[in-house]
């Protein structure tokens, strides 16, 4: 089917500057046979002559290249309501200020061509033949891999989010070289093209067909079907095009559709020997491949003598769990990535450990792509093999699929039964009596839920960890916009009835998804992940803390016992006065890795303080103050809730790792807080204001690497 005005899309990858033509460009030759061969890895040209139904539409695509968790495509309207661009896995290689890019006026009916050209780094998007956007990225080859899929209508396959394109599409092709302007302005939609393409779709006949012959099987989704001449697309299918039936069924599956990738070699993370000078030095951390963003801590175990935890992060393939190890919570082994797309057939979102009744360990978590909360087994005492993913399907009482969002999840077991809940805003319970068979529930917390809490009963509930603590149940989780948090409660009817709740992140969300485990000794231990922080590099945990309730139901948060194993030239001073209004210089902590740990004796003045890593005129630091009568501990500017007791000393302990600081007053309250740059030197000062203030003493340690040798022996 033609029209008598044609429109053509190129998309090219230039620097991010207006564009211009290359001096290869300007030459412009059609070209022969001889051109069909890519000028460099990675380069290619995809090209479609697409019509889009209408133009506020968001997020379709006309042609997607994509190999596993990677794609390219031509997009429209996604980042920029009305305008084309070249989508990508998280937009690594997508432009970002679009600002400039012309709104697309065309007609519903009328074609338009769209290009997209990747050369090198360089991305160049033509719109009939005509610049229109051009920028710098980092290329990949998507062409020369195993195996890959070419995704006509959806953004791309595998991410459960996005609304497919609603138009038609009259031809598209792939062309395995960077195509000039001139070359594609000689285009026509229906005809063959002089330089040979990858492959060809013209839509002719009754079914989808690569003309090229290099995509042999094609699978539709929904409202995608092949008629009079185009592709078209009601925007809520897509047509799947594969090299094998396995690869398109697998592209085009219900539930958990995913694209085919390279075979998968599960990769180990490695501390990179020496690390940058900025990198942390005493917290965990994902060195890569891949950011760990997000970099949640889930599934962790203490089993037959050592801590398994794993955390969240991103490699070519997806979403995946690392996974370390340790004999002691504070050195860790990276383990090989097995927990990936390619080998649980989904992204690996936030869950929880938990032991069977026969004491097996287990985790469930969310299928990111999947539509699905999952369990599995570990087959081996390493947890470095796993049993296949068992999906947790609730059911009613009449054996109804009950309609509700899978999500975060946990797992525990009580009285001999399995509960679970799929969290979120509202969570839903279900039980089960063998972690196969699941009764829904309906609502995780109690109709009698506290009106007086201080948080409302439909707050998002996410990243959630439930357990015994102190004779009460605690479920430590998130808001995704205040950050970690925990009610304490009890069961009540099935149903979890919280009586007290308080923040563990404050004033922001940066101490983030926060997990925990019973340790063999019968500790309770948490992590964190800590977001949106000026530290390096990504994925960073924070320092394990402890957990107890005694009986005056204050809940108790410790730094871990293990740490002080990596103390090292010790200082400390005792019977200091700290005069009202004064500073005092603490010379004994010195270095970029420090434990610090201050008592301040009563009767304290109003405000007592720690200044810390400002540079050498005293700037871009920051402060630790509480003080008598005060209702808050500030930790720069983060303000948690504490108040001393009458004639109660103050004890901060606070432990600096370059630029981060971490502070815990008392047992009863913990916060962290980062400075923008790195120190060499903690330039630590202690001051008093509203009377002198009497320190009983101050110690200090260096603190040892938990990734390098020990500093103290070299």
């Amino acid at each position: 089917m033609r029209t008598t005005l044609v429109f053509v899309m190129i998309i090219a990858l230039l620097p991010v500057v207006p564009p211009t033509l290359h001096a290869a460009e300007a030459s412009g030759a059609a070209g022969g046979a001889e051109v069909t061969q890519k000028s460099a890895s990675g380069d290619k040209s995809l090209v479609a002559w697409v019509s889009p139904a209408n133009l506020h539409q968001q997020g379709g695509s006309a042609l997607t290249i994509q190999s596993g968790d990677r794609f390219d495509a031509i997009v429209f309207g996604e980042r920029a309501r009305g305008k084309w661009m070249a989508g990508s896995d998280f937009f690594r290689r997508t432009q970002g200020d679009q600002s400039a890019n012309a709104i697309e006026t065309a007609e519903p009916g009328t074609l338009v061509q769209i290009a997209i050209v990747y050369e090198g780094d360089d991305v160049r998007i033509y719109r009939n033949g005509e610049a229109y956007a051009a920028y710098k990225t980092q290329n990949v080859d998507l062409l020369n891999v195993e195996n890959h899929i070419v995704v006509f209508g959806l953004r791309h396959v595998g991410a459960g989010t996005g609304t497919p394109l609603a138009g038609s599409i009259e031809d598209a092709r792939i062309y395995q070289r960077a195509l000039t302007p001139e070359e594609i302005r000689l285009l026509r939609p229906d005809e063959p093209s002089e330089i040979k393409p990858l492959a060809w779709w013209d839509f002719e006949g009754e079914a989808a067909k690569d003309r090229a012959g290099r995509f042999s099987h094609h699978a539709a989704v929904g409202g995608a079907k092949v008629e009079n001449g185009r592709l078209q697309l009601d925007g809520t299918g897509c047509l799947v095009a594969a090299v094998s039936e396995a690869d398109a069924k697998l592209a085009t599956r219900s539930g958990a559709a995913r694209a085919p990738g390279p075979p998968y070699v599960p990769e180990t993370p490695v501390w990179p020997d020496p690390p940058p000078p900025n990198w942390l030095t005493f917290h965990l951390a994902h060195p890569g491949p891949g950011p760990a963003m997000p970099g949640d801590p889930n599934c962790i175990f203490d089993y037959q003598g050592r801590v398994h935890l794993h955390y969240i992060y991103r490699n070519h393939t997806g979403f995946v769990f690392g996974h370390v190890s340790s004999d002691d919570m504070v050195r860790w082994k990276w383990h090989a990535t097995v927990l990936a797309p390619p080998t649980t057939g989904h992204g690996m979102f936030s869950g929880t450990g938990f032991y069977t009744k026969d004491g097996r360990p287990s985790i469930i978590y969310h299928g990111q792509g999947a539509g699905r909360n999952v369990i599995q087994h570990p087959a081996d005492d390493s947890f470095d093999s796993w049993t296949e993913p068992m999906p947790v399907v609730p059911k009613t009482a009449d054996g109804q699929t009950p309609n509700i969002r899978h999500w975060d999840p946990d797992c525990w077991l009580m009285n001999d039964t399995y509960y679970a809940y799929s969290g979120g805003q509202n969570p839903q319970m279900m039980k089960s009596p063998d972690l196969k068979n699941w009764t829904y529930l309906g609502d995780l917390l109690h109709p009698e839920y506290p009106a007086d809490l201080g948080i409302p009963k439909d707050e998002d509930i996410s990243c959630g960890n439930m357990f015994q603590i102190g004779g009460k149940w605690m479920l430590l989780c998130i808001s995704h916009s205040k950050g970690a948090r925990y009610y304490l409660g009890d069961f009540q009817d099935e149903k979890y009835l919280p009586k007290f709740h308080a923040m563990m992140s404050f004033g922001s969300n940066q101490f983030f998804a926060p997990e925990s485990v019973l340790t063999r000794d019968g500790r309770r231990v948490m992590w964190a992940w800590l977001l949106n922080m000026p530290i390096e590099p990504t994925g960073v945990q924070s320092l394990p803390r402890e957990l107890e309730l005694p009986a005056d139901r204050v809940l108790r948060i410790r730094p871990l016992r293990e740490l002080a194993k990596l103390r090292y030239d010790p200082r400390s001073r005792e019977g200091l006065t700290v005069k009202d209004g004064a500073t005092m210089a603490i010379g004994e902590a010195s270095g970029d890795a420090v434990e610090l740990e201050v008592t301040f004796a009563a009767p304290l003045p109003s405000e007592v303080g720690i200044t810390l890593l400002g540079d050498e005129a005293g700037e871009g630091g920051m402060s630790i103050v509480a003080g008598a009568g005060r209702k808050s501990l500030r930790v720069g500017t983060t303000e948690p809730p504490f108040e001393l007791s009458d004639g109660e000393d103050l004890t901060l302990r606070v432990f600096v790792d370059k630029n981060l600081v971490e502070v815990f007053a008392n047992d009863r309250q913990a916060a962290v807080f980062a400075v923008k740059s790195a120190r060499t030197e903690p330039n630590v000062s202690l001051y008093a204001k509203g009377g002198d203030a009497m320190v009983r003493s101050v110690k200090a340690w260096r603190m040892r690497s938990i990734y390098a040798a020990d500093p103290a022996t070299k």
